[in-house]
Order: C-alpha cells, then structure tokens, then sequence
C-alpha cells in the first residue's frame, strides 16, 4: 500500500467517524432542546467523504430519515464517490 493510499483511508476513516458522531450528537441535542447542527454542516460532512458514517448514523439513531434531502442526498453521495473510486483507480 502507497503512503497516497493510507493517507485517503485515514481521511475516509476520520471523517467517516466525524459524520457518525456528529449525527449522534444533533440526535441527543433533538431529544434536549438544544442549539442544533445546522443540516448543511451534516451533509457536507457526506459530501467530503462521510457518506458511509452518515448512513450508518442514520440507521443506529433513526435520524433525518424522514427528511428526503438526507434519505435520498445521502445515498446519491455515495453513489457519486464510489463512481469517482472507481474512475480513480481505472486510471
């Protein structure tokens, strides 16, 4: 393995953690009434490679899943980066 290719997987491992924990957090501030992630912060952290944790959150928390932006946006992303993977490692 390349150091380009560790360095990608500890990015995609960080914030892949980042995305998950930060929908668990704006979970807990729904439930407490408190000061929320703003939703464009949550699927920007998807769109720069934390499709995978955002999905997962969404399943383990059952959060913004009833919101079409996330339920369908998320799953696009995906589909969208593992389309440039693949282009990526054709080349």
């Amino acid at each position: 393995m390349t150091i380009y290719m560790k360095i990608i997987l500890y990015y995609l491992l960080a914030v892949n953690l980042l995305t998950f924990i930060s929908y668990g957090i704006d979970k807990w501030k729904a439930r407490h009434n408190r000061w929320r992630i703003p939703e464009a912060t949550i699927l920007l952290l998807a769109a720069l490679g934390g499709s995978i944790g955002a999905l997962l959150a969404m399943r383990v928390f059952r959060h913004k899943t009833q919101h079409k932006k996330f339920r369908y946006g998320v799953p696009a992303i995906l589909i969208v980066q593992m389309a440039v993977a693949c282009v990526i490692v054709l080349l």
